[in-house]
């Protein structure tokens, strides 16, 4: 198995142009928000970091295995290739639910605790 690194300071970080784009999608699971806000938001956050909008490129110029390729990203896998690419999409609460988080830390913890010279994990809670 092979490990990518990125120097994550060398990425331009998504999250610092998008902020009002996460509040909208996270309130639009509490309440309607219209399409339109949404995707004038997000045509914002695409002038401000690339200067055109997906509303400038037309699907044609992507070949059919560009389309492929689309269509069998998830979000692990946009984020690993959009790193790859210099951009992280990673937002401020990160990838990790509090459920997840929460199940990593007790896999650490019990990984730490079945070593032989371990007596326990102090954890800062």
């Amino acid at each position: 198995m092979s490990t990518i690194a990125f120097d994550q300071f060398a990425l331009t970080r998504i999250a610092d142009f998008a902020r009002r784009l996460s509040r909208l999608h996270r309130a639009s699971r509490h309440r309607l928000i219209e399409d339109d806000e949404i995707d004038r938001e997000f045509n914002a956050v695409c002038m401000s970091v690339w200067g055109y909008t997906s509303d400038d490129i037309s699907d044609e110029l992507f070949s059919a295995e560009d389309h492929a390729f689309l269509d069998t990203l998830d979000e692990a896998r946009a984020r690993i290739f959009a790193a790859a690419q210099g951009y992280d999409l990673v937002d401020d609460n990160g990838m990790l639910t509090a459920e997840n988080r929460a199940a990593a830390r007790a896999a650490i913890e019990e990984k730490y605790l079945a070593s032989p010279n371990v007596i326990g994990v102090i954890i800062e809670r």
